[in-house]
């Protein structure tokens, strides 16, 4: 397969992320890894490491979208940032061990846990299970603590931690604009301290395919970067027209299929 067609692939695909990102409120990077994955099987690259290319690729398109999505939500006045930069702190340390655990994992052994992890989101979006209210935002030490797990998981899946920072923040009393944006302001320390990790840890690493940076590969990278953006507003225009809770029951047959994909 010739690279001009893989970069037009690259390029749907992040027309496709974007629209789902700005549709259901969730991050590309749910979308983005499984396919990646897929793509990358096409083009015959080594199994062992077409996982952790696919999140490390996954987490740096991330870092570009979320400057976008914050400054959005900034000027709506919707991130907390009080709350952002104590969680931040524990974010980029949980991120980077995240990141370094996922490259300690075989390729099949990753795959597996992110096949299990796209089956509990599917779950949880079929049966819209959302947390109930339930404490105050915990203090310092409590938030980092919390940006330490959420960053720690998020790096491994190569999501940005929107699926994760919501609840969160909508368990401890936030009220969901705020939790939204303060979100995706959490994204881009996940996304920017994953990246670099997952450059230093896919550094030296002999099969990988040309055009890689570490395990960033760089023409799925730009492709997807390109088109995301645009494409996230008009999911996000799409999401006031069309019947938001049916669509979001048929995104989440789709990821339980592709959840168990991976899993067989």
């Amino acid at each position: 397969m010739s690279l001009a067609i893989l970069f037009a692939i690259y390029l749907v695909l992040g027309a496709f992320a974007g629209a789902l990102a700005g549709l259901f409120g969730i991050g590309g990077g749910l979308v983005i890894v499984p396919v990646l994955i897929f793509s990358f099987g096409l083009q015959g690259l080594d199994p062992a490491i077409a996982a952790h290319l696919a999140v490390g690729t996954s987490l740096a398109t991330i870092v570009f979208t979320s400057i976008s999505s914050v400054r959005s939500h900034h000027r709506r006045s919707a991130v907390d940032w009080p709350v952002f930069r104590s969680m931040a702190v524990g974010i980029v340390i949980g991120a980077m061990v995240g990141a370094w655990t996922a490259s300690l994992l075989s390729g099949a052994a990753l795959e597996l846990i992110i096949g299990v992890f796209v089956i509990l989101v599917g779950l949880k979006m079929l049966f819209d299970v959302k947390p109930k209210p339930g404490r105050a935002v915990p203090g310092k030490p409590g938030l980092v603590a919390a940006g330490s797990g959420i960053g720690w998981v998020s790096a491994i899946f190569g999501i940005g931690g929107g699926t994760l920072t919501v609840p969160f923040l909508s368990w401890c009393n936030v009220r969901m604009q705020r939790a939204v944006g303060t979100s995706s302001a959490c994204g881009l320390p996940i996304a920017v301290a994953g990246a670099l990790t997952n450059i230093a840890t896919g550094w030296r690493v002999p099969t990988l395919p040309e055009y890689s940076l570490g395990f960033i590969y760089l023409p799925a990278l730009i492709g997807i970067v390109a088109t995301s953006v645009l494409f996230a507003r008009v999911g996000a225009a799409l999401a006031h027209r069309l019947d938001a809770m049916l669509l979001k029951r048929i995104f989440a047959m789709v990821l339980l299929v592709v959840g168990v994909r991976f899993l067989i």
